[in-house]
């Protein structure tokens, strides 16, 4: 009776929210975050224990057959929302379709060939594997793409791990007991399924809680980026520089400033589309050639910076004068235009820095620098000076 009672409430747990995922799944738009898979797996598992209930004693009946089917189809489910989370879009109806079809027929040949107490212990070892399958999908997550959510996938691979462990004990005992091992009222049962209630519980509103982390993320990430090259805006550059001077080996950093010569005759000549593009493929050019760690950012209009960080005057030299020379040599193809578009940039190249109070001071430098570029001819590297003298000038092709 009291098992019943914990699986009756259960599935109430599960089919409410099914619902809940799938409502949610449709207020998201182009990435649902796998919601819509964990509301599928939600209402399978659901309509499994529903069944459950219905049949009565273990048996050969359809609505057993159903069960465990269903049962067995859900962690691949799970593991399928799990995917599309983390930007892995991963088909769902066909695999499931194909893993219901190969168990159900799995399930008429042990019945048929050792008997229902095989077919149950099937499921439980079954079962066992798919789990331990997902605790190690969790694991490898956690050291790839979920390092920023370590303690929430420590939480799920400890609780998966743990049904993993219970379906083999279950297993064990269907193997050594036959169906009597599976009688709802002795306590190995009572325990399992308390254990799924307190699972189903915590995993339901862990799973809520992710989305909507990740959702803030997104607005986070949105808010410090430029929309139309999708580098770091001011606000993404300070936050940026201020996380980086906050580790303890947080050397000096170095502010490159990029601008893009004669912007305006490429927007007068053939549109502000075509500006567009041309601010599009500077910004790749800086993810391409940026070491990693560096930041980069879109300042306004035709202008870039770039922070390198732990470089010295030879380094940030060699490195904004890859990049001058990258920018110089990007063919921009633009519809109705015939032959490539072609554009130079002038680099100005600031003094070194430390933490966010010298940051001003660094773009006063790399901004009189690129003004002194711009005045000697443009396409060039221009190195900044806190006083008077010449100015050190980089290596440079011919002016533009």
């Amino acid at each position: 009776m009291i098992a019943n009672l914990i699986v009756g409430m259960l599935c109430v747990h599960l089919l409410c929210f099914a619902a809940m995922f799938w409502l949610i799944s449709t207020r998201l738009q182009e990435n649902k975050l796998g919601m819509n898979a964990f509301a599928v797996g939600n209402a399978m598992l659901g309509s499994a224990y529903v069944l459950q209930l219905l049949g009565g004693p273990p048996d050969w009946e359809a609505l057993s057959v159903v069960n465990h089917t269903l049962t067995l189809c859900v962690p691949l489910v799970y593991a399928v929302g799990a995917l599309r989370f983390f930007g892995r879009p991963t088909p769902l109806l066909q695999p499931v379709l194909a893993l219901a079809l190969a168990y159900t027929v799995a399930q008429a040949l042990v019945q048929w060939l050792a008997g229902p107490v095989a077919r149950y212990a099937m499921l439980s070892f079954a079962s066992a594997l798919m789990f331990l399958a997902m605790t190690g999908g969790v694991v490898h997550a956690m050291r790839n793409v979920a390092i920023d959510l370590r303690v929430e996938m420590t939480l799920f691979a400890l609780l998966i791990g743990g049904l993993a462990v219970l379906n083999l004990i279950k297993g064990v005992l269907v193997a050594q007991g036959g169906l009597q091992a599976l009688d709802m009222g002795n306590r190995f049962q009572i325990g399992f399924y308390i254990y799924m209630s307190f699972l189903a519980t915590v995993l339901a509103p862990s799973m809520i809680w992710l989305v909507l982390r990740r959702l803030t993320d997104a607005l986070r990430a949105t808010a410090a980026r430029d929309p139309l090259t999708q580098l770091l805006n001011r606000r993404g550059l300070l936050a940026g520089l201020e996380a980086y001077f906050r580790t303890r080996a947080a050397a000096p950093a170095r502010l490159v400033m990029l601008d893009i010569d004669h912007f305006k005759r490429i927007n007068d000549s053939y549109g502000h589309q075509a500006g567009d593009l041309v601010l599009s493929q500077v910004a790749e050019v800086l993810r391409q050639t940026l070491r990693r760690g560096d930041l980069a950012s879109r300042t306004g209009g035709e202008e870039f910076v770039a922070v390198c960080l732990g470089v010295d005057d030879g380094g940030v030299l060699q490195l904004a004068e890859r990049l001058r020379a990258a920018i110089e040599r990007q063919e921009v193809r633009l519809p109705g235009v015939q032959g490539p578009v072609r554009c130079t940039v002038t680099v100005g190249v600031s003094l070194p820095f430390d933490g966010l109070k010298g940051l001003e001071a660094a773009m006063q430098q790399a901004d009189a620098a690129l003004y002194r570029g711009k005045q000697a001819g443009r396409n060039r590297v221009e190195l900044g000076h806190s006083g008077g003298g010449d100015p050190e000038v980089a290596p440079r092709a011919s002016p533009a």
